[in-house]
């Protein structure tokens, strides 16, 4: 891989993070490290990293928070992020991926499956644009389907409400996607799981609602275009004007 993909490595255990980044590093990444969660959002915001393997139990802050903040930041709202931590609760697991999380893994791992891990949320996701591109973009119309007040460009991994760029995950979009090309027919739960989420990443169906609540929630006053459908799933409507 010909990636000089720089990640983000947040970790306090040196013994951990040395021969972790060392392993990046020979597999061709780029690794900055904090072992704080505080640097490690200030590196976010200077490094603009393709990826960041978060550690949960941090000496300052908990990792969801700087999940949160990062999250927040529109420039970087977009950045994959896997999760990695020692506590193996299952609700742990699953509280991360419903904030939005790309993977979780748990210690202690295998340093060659993690990185593969690694490989395939970038490979997910390299070909989104980064949020600061998408915000000064002019779509070619070609490129692009208009839904009522929507443009979506498919290729691009890019979305507009009339001309506001709305910043998405590369999951909420690949969420979006599958509500919006099979429009007009209930998709349930089990459904979006399996076309949304991937790599055998194993969520609950309550999953879904939280993103799609967030979709929603990013969506504004283009979020009447997905409907709940009590008991079975969501559909994106046939038409914007049936909203």
């Amino acid at each position: 891989m010909s990636i000089s993909a720089t990640i983000l490595l947040v970790e306090d255990e040196p013994d951990l993070s040395a021969p972790l980044a060392y392993a990046l590093g020979r597999e061709g990444f780029a690794v900055v490290t904090a072992e704080t969660g505080v640097r490690a959002v200030e590196l976010a915001h200077e490094h603009h990293p393709d990826l960041i393997l978060l550690d949960l139990m941090l000496p300052d802050i908990p990792g969801t928070e700087v999940f949160r903040r990062v999250r927040a930041a529109a420039e970087l709202a977009a950045v994959p992020i896997i999760m990695v931590t020692a506590r193996v609760d299952e609700i742990d697991r699953i509280v991360g991926l419903e904030l939005g999380a790309d993977d979780y893994v748990i210690k202690p791992f295998n340093t060659r499956e993690l990185i593969l891990r690694v490989r395939a949320v970038i490979r997910r996701t390299q070909s989104s644009v980064a949020p600061e591109a998408v915000i000064v973009r002019d779509p070619k119309p070609q490129e692009q389907v208009v839904f009522g007040r929507l443009r979506i460009d498919q290729a691009g991994h890019q979305l507009w409400i009339e001309d506001k760029v709305v910043v998405l995950t590369a999951l909420e979009f690949r969420l979006l996607l599958a509500l919006y090309e099979r429009r007009g027919r209930v998709q349930s739960r089990a459904q979006l799981l399996a076309d949304a989420w991937e790599d055998g990443i194993t969520v609950t169906e309550r999953t879904v609602d939280t993103h799609v609540k967030r979709l929603r929630r990013k969506m504004e006053g283009a979020s009447e275009y997905i409907q709940t459908i009590r008991g079975v799933g969501y559909r994106f409507r046939s038409r914007p004007e049936d909203a």
